[in-house]
């Protein structure tokens, strides 16, 4: 059997990919770049490839012809012909339509087309007439400048994305410059930091928005502080939680010249705007009543921001979509570790951010060591008899709820505290009764979003000192926490099938470890119940990094095995 030859690829845009082939790895890697994993079983995975996932490969620099070879030499009994057109047709999209300023004119843009069919078909799209398109020619329409996000979001809605080569202006300049130069002390950016850097400016005409993916504990908090060392001015960074926002702000004044009066906190807490002001998602979208408006989205406007940066974009907001697609003449970087949002709006990422400009695997950077090797296992716990019946009486997503809070969870717990009593353990959940009861059975502290900020930052002070071996946190530390001392995580509950939250907190673990370099990811589900169902969806996005995941009993974690 030949090693390239572990797929079934299907008309339907879906492809099976044999995961006990010796080609299985080779594969996967290369389906990963222009098609998304829907269905992890044991025997075959499925992905689909979608018209964004070869969008973001074209935008990549992935061509058909590429994209037809690679799929020709993963398939076992050849590629239907058909599918071969289909995906040219829509890679072939990606460039069809450019927006560019109209010269002499900074008020206006002009969209163009590479054939008039194709751009009759677009102006007979009752959304897109709103927008005031004039046709000035069989090929090009003229708009006002001030429409360019609400355009380029509606052609991708409506199946055409947009070349987007209008520029940017400049912002207001500021000067910035590593500390004692850009090896000072011993730091200097990595390889893969420098392409991600050099892959968000892109060649001319190119570049200047889009997406970074790399994983937890790469360092997307440097590559963003160098994209703004690059373009020297004011810059915008909207992160997920206040504890995001003291990091950021910590490594802007502690890696470059930036001083503290150059660099503002806007929360919840503190409301200044600075020449670099870093801001939560949560007090953009925050409003008296729903009917008010968001007295906070003008920040956007407060300065003459020359770069924007959404820090773990994949939890952008859907108020915070609509602000940004009125600053498309400013830059903007999106950082994450995961494209996956559970709400579909990866499209709007795309056209309003920016298609994804680089990718790291997590699996290439374990190899070479930047990040921990993790061990992932779930455990299945089995349901006590009153429990049980209850369960099966339930409905929805009461179901779930009483298989997540299973009280049999607490002793697996223990036993994995006892396995690894010398490490730093992270026990997460979702359901804070739940995580005040086993943070009492364990004597451990809990951190929660009802936890004051100065409260929240000791505790994670203490943690990383080794002064407190155990934390229990519910979902705010999914995000944006940097606890690099954590080797171990325990995962008691979830947010049902959340690929993204699964991926956020497995990244908890991801920095370096001294000696081996390993650290282990428990997820606990309750045996027979849609716990399960729901954990399969959710190692999804894991799986398709490369990870694989053990299922053990509660039984074997007793017995040690």
């Amino acid at each position: 059997m030949n090693d390239l030859k572990a797929c079934i690829v299907q008309r339907d845009r879906t492809v099976l990919l044999e995961c006990g082939h010796p080609g299985f790895e080779a594969a996967r890697e290369k389906l990963s770049r222009f098609a998304e994993l829907v269905k992890s079983p044991s025997a075959f995975h499925t992905y689909r490839i979608t018209p964004l996932s070869l969008w973001n490969a074209a935008a990549l620099g992935c061509t058909t012809d590429e994209i037809a070879a690679e799929l020709t030499s993963l398939s076992r009994w050849g590629v239907p012909a058909g599918l071969l057109q289909e995906i040219r047709e829509l890679v072939t999209r990606y460039g069809k339509l450019k927006l560019q300023k109209e010269e002499g004119n900074a008020n206006m843009l002009l969209l163009s087309a590479s054939d008039s069919l194709f751009l009759n078909g677009i102006l007979e799209v009752p959304a897109l007439a709103a927008l005031g398109l004039s046709r000035i020619s069989p090929l090009e329409v003229r708009l006002e400048a001030d429409k360019r996000g609400c355009l380029k979001q509606e052609l991708m809605h409506h199946g055409f994305p947009v070349l987007d080569l209008a520029g940017y202006h400049e912002g207001q300049a500021l000067q910035l410059e590593w500390k004692h130069g850009s090896e000072g002390n011993g730091f200097a950016l990595r390889s893969y930091q420098e392409e991600a850097v050099a892959a968000f400016e892109g060649v001319a005409g190119i570049g200047g928005s889009g997406v970074l993916v790399l994983p937890c504990g790469a360092g997307k908090t440097v590559i963003g502080i160098a994209a703004l060392e690059r373009q020297q001015c004011e810059c915008l960074i909207l992160t997920s939680n206040t504890t995001s926002v003291e990091q950021w702000i910590q490594e802007l004044t502690g890696k470059t010249t930036l001083q503290s009066s150059d660099v503002g906190q806007y929360t919840g807490q503190k409301k200044e705007v600075k020449p670099v002001t870093v801001a939560t998602y949560q007090i953009l979208t925050h409003r008296r009543s729903k009917d008010d408006d968001f007295e906070h989205m003008k920040l956007f406007n407060e300065r003459n921001w020359g770069l924007i940066i959404y820090d773990e974009v994949h939890l952008l907001p859907a108020p915070v979509f609509r602000a940004t697609a009125d600053i498309q003449a400013t830059r903007r970087l999106g950082l994450t570790a995961t494209l996956v949002r559970e709400d579909g709006c990866e499209q709007d990422v795309f056209s309003l951010i920016g298609p994804k400009r680089y990718e790291m695997p997590w699996k290439e950077l374990e190899a070479k060591g930047w990040i921990a090797r993790v061990d992932c296992c779930e455990i299945r716990v089995p349901m006590e008899a009153d429990l049980r019946e209850q369960y099966l009486y339930a409905e929805g997503k009461e179901k779930f709820r009483l298989a997540a809070e299973n009280p049999a969870k607490m002793h697996t717990v223990k036993e994995l505290l006892n396995r690894h009593a010398t490490a730093g353990i992270l026990i997460i959940g979702q359901y804070l009764d739940q995580l005040h009861a086993i943070a009492d059975a364990v004597e451990a502290p809990l951190i929660s979003g009802k936890m004051p900020q100065q409260q929240r930052t000791a505790l994670y002070a203490a943690f990383k000192k080794g002064e407190i071996p155990v934390l229990v946190v519910s979902k705010v530390a999914n995000f944006a926490v940097d606890l690099p001392d954590a080797s171990v995580a325990i995962e008691i509950s979830g947010s049902f099938g959340s690929r993204q939250e699964e991926a956020q907190r497995l990244g908890r673990l991801l920095r370096p470890k001294a000696g081996d370099n390993r650290a282990y990811f428990y997820t606990l589900v309750s045996e027979n119940s849609k716990e399960e169902e729901f954990a399969v969806r959710r190692q999804m996005f894991l799986i398709e990094q490369g990870y694989e995941y053990t299922v053990h009993s509660a039984k074997e974690v007793r017995s040690g095995t």
